[in-house]
């Protein structure tokens, strides 16, 4: 009996992602996205200020609510592209399904609100002078066009690693059914790494994990390739 078959009989209809999972990933994602752009941006708006200057205007941004108001802007671009895009389900089925809805939602647009508040916050409180403020608010659209192309750039890799992900899978299968277990363990490696870098997708994550269960009962059998059939069923109960 072919793996294909074994994995997609024997997988159990258990939710391993929820809507939380996937938008927690996108907002830690896209705020070291902005926190890296604001690094670069405040350096190249303030090149005559030390790096202890930089980072106390940084630390007065956050103080101000900078990282709040990411995840936020982050949240509802989410569910904005959602409602546009026709996604009832509260999850995403693929990468590109994110990607579109986090542009359509206008996730650049709330940055740039949220940088506006944050500023202008930051200066009514005097965390930071008039000045420095008016420095941050014209170069504005330079750390946004840094924060939108790296976000481009992001799902990109999260695409082209969806892709070798499956190719891992692919050549996991292919050992499996040749009974090299050394070939087995390679891929099964870089399925483990690569899994942990990809936004949470019910279908890939069921895969990985029938396939991991699977992996670990060979392994754990003295790599004997002869399992019973409760015992296939049992490594994907799991899943």
């Amino acid at each position: 009996m072919e793996l294909e078959n074994n994995i997609n009989l024997q997988t159990n209809s258990n939710e391993l992602v929820t809507e939380e999972k996937q938008n927690s990933f996108l907002e830690s994602t896209i705020g070291k996205i902005v926190n890296s752009a604001l690094d670069v941006g405040l350096r190249m708006l303030l090149p005559d200020f030390v790096e202890e200057g930089v980072i106390e205007i940084k630390d007065a941004l956050f103080e101000g609510g900078l990282k709040e108001g990411v995840q936020t802007a982050v949240d509802s671009a989410i569910n904005l592209g959602k409602s546009v895009l026709g996604i009832f389900t509260g999850k995403f089925d693929d990468i590109s399904q994110a990607r579109d809805a986090i542009k359509t939602g206008g996730v650049i647009d709330g940055i740039s609100g949220v940088l506006d508040n944050v500023i202008d916050k930051t200066e009514s409180t005097g965390l930071i002078n008039s000045s420095v403020a008016n420095i941050i608010s014209n170069g504005k659209d330079a750390i946004l066009n840094s924060v939108s192309t790296n976000i481009e750039n992001e799902f990109m890799q999260q695409i082209d690693g969806a892709e070798k992900l499956a190719k891992y899978e692919d050549n996991w299968k292919e050992y499996f059914e040749n009974k090299d277990f050394e070939g087995m363990e390679r891929e099964y490696q870089k399925i483990k790494e690569k899994i942990n870098e990809l936004l949470p997708i019910e279908n890939t994550l069921k895969e990985a994990r029938a396939i991991e269960n699977l992996h670990n009962l060979i392994k754990n059998n003295g790599q004997d390739f002869n399992l019973t059939d409760e015992q296939k069923k049992l490594a994907n109960m799991l899943v």
